[in-house]
């Protein structure tokens, strides 16, 4: 029996069933085919296999410490220059306070990611840190890009090794996946032009992971790239892996157009992103986790795409994620969905709701006694 009309998707159905690795020109063939449905389906027996009925959310906040930044990525609606009157940079209380309110609302994890902003000595990241993990030790930090570490590196003149050791000691406990964009050449260029470049990003994660820290990877879709491009990506990304291993989750990041430099694109159609969480699973063989960034992707896209692959839709976020409000597309910019909510979208899809911490174990909450 036929899996599919489309007889490519029929063989490379045959390869995924067998657990072999899928080449480059077979991931531009899996973007190629309009067999939705049967490309749906591929993906969702390769996600059952992994982890059955079983997806992840957890509850987070995300800080942004400074939307300063000189890296004018085209794609960005997030960095201001220093003299804009909306520029920001939070100084320690700030985070506490925040963080504080994270802690409340029962959040396990603070994500942290800024701008690239010249005006910070090395002691702000590392105040930042510690004071955070003094004040709340369970809470873990899950800090910094590769593009912020580069920036490090490149800005205090440190090695690799000493803002990665500096930062872990301070009390980062892992790194999120920003940054990525597109790897591949020129289209990269083109899209960021003072940013880290792929190899580079790619050099820091082996290096985060050497040092033992577990990391996520992103990729900026639905802009200038091609096909080619983001499967050159996966395959860059899986290649890593195979290198160094400390990769989690890999998440497709819908690109959102206004109030960017690229305003005139349309931005990805829904097909489009649902192919992407798909082909996205299928391609990275060694990835355990997938996640439906139901921010850029909206929740009711989110929830359909947990049947292309996806295990995972991140988190709550709160309020106080200024890099994520500008990236949102839902109504008003809103991006806080309580726990009942993120729970009911994904019992809604027929699949088992499981809290996480950011590691992936599953979070235990106390239940108060009858």
């Amino acid at each position: 029996m036929n899996f599919s009309h489309d007889a490519k998707l029929n063989e490379l159905a045959a390869k995924v069933e067998a657990g072999e690795r899928l080449s480059f020109d077979e991931g531009v063939a899996l973007f190629a085919t309009d067999d939705l449905p049967a490309l749906a389906k591929l993906a969702d027996t390769m996600r059952r296999r992994l982890h059955g009925l079983t997806t992840y959310y957890n509850v987070n906040r995300h800080f942004n410490y400074t939307n300063i930044c000189y890296a004018d990525c085209k794609f960005c609606g997030f960095y201001r220059t220093p003299r804009q009157a909306d520029a920001y940079t939070h100084n320690i209380q700030d985070s506490l306070r925040i963080a504080g309110e994270a802690v409340r609302e029962g959040a396990t994890e603070l994500h942290i990611v800024g701008g690239l902003n010249t005006k910070l000595p090395f002691s702000y990241y590392t105040d930042l840190l510690s004071s955070l993990k003094r004040e709340y030790p369970r809470l873990h930090l899950k800090a910094f890009t590769m593009v912020e570490l580069d920036h490090m590196a490149r800005f205090y003149k440190m090695a690799d090794e000493e803002v990665i050791n500096q930062l872990m000691r301070a009390g980062m406990d892992s790194c999120p996946g920003g940054g990525a964009e597109i790897f591949r050449e020129p289209t990269r260029s083109m899209i960021c032009t003072h940013k880290t470049g792929g190899e580079r990003w790619l050099e820091l994660s082996g290096k985060a992971h050497a040092a033992g820290l577990k990391t996520n990877a992103t990729m900026l879709y639905g802009h200038i790239e091609s096909t080619e491009d983001r499967v050159d990506h996966f395959i860059q990304l899986r290649e890593q892996q195979d290198r160094s291993g400390g990769f989690q989750c890999f998440i497709p990041l819908a690109f959102y157009p206004p109030g960017t430099q690229l305003s005139h694109l349309p931005g990805p159609s829904g097909v489009d992103s649902l192919k992407t969480i798909a082909v996205s699973r299928l391609m990275l063989d060694n990835f355990p986790h997938i996640k439906a960034y139901w921010v850029m992707l909206g929740k009711q896209l989110a929830q359909v795409a947990l049947h292309f692959g996806a295990n995972d839709l991140d988190g709550t976020i709160t309020e106080g994620g200024e890099l994520t409000e500008s990236y949102s597309v839902e109504a008003n910019n809103e991006v806080k969905i309580s726990k009942q909510e993120i729970v009911a979208l994904i019992k809604d899809a027929g699949f088992e709701a499981v809290e996480r911490d950011t590691l992936y174990n599953p979070v235990v909450r106390e239940t108060a006694a009858a």
